[in-house]
């Protein structure tokens, strides 16, 4: 699936749910979504607290796709072209040195 056909049904979610509503308990702005994307990262670095394996991947995928969802949207929502902002930081990654360990 292309990033463009996530991002549509990532919106549609959202907008079913009317978090995209003036009124909404949960507003959707860059400042909320900023917030949820940390919130869950967390979450994903929790799986990994006192442990270096995986316990549930099921539980786990879920919380990456919550990453995911949040990164989309924010990226959706302040008009950045996340796939050419991942592209465009391959760039430039291409071109850095990294230090030795």
């Amino acid at each position: 699936m292309e990033l463009n056909e996530l991002e549509r049904r990532m919106h549609a979610f959202v907008a079913s749910k009317g978090w995209y509503e003036p009124t909404s308990p949960k507003p959707q702005t860059p400042r909320n979504l900023a917030a949820s994307l940390a919130i869950e990262a967390a979450e994903v670095l929790e799986h990994f607290q006192w442990r270096e394996e995986v316990r549930d991947p099921a539980e786990l995928a879920g919380e990456l796709a919550d990453v995911a969802l949040y990164l989309l949207q924010l990226a959706s929502i302040t008009g950045i072209d996340l796939e050419q902002a991942i592209l465009a930081k391959l760039a430039v990654n291409h071109t850095r040195e990294w230090p030795e360990p």
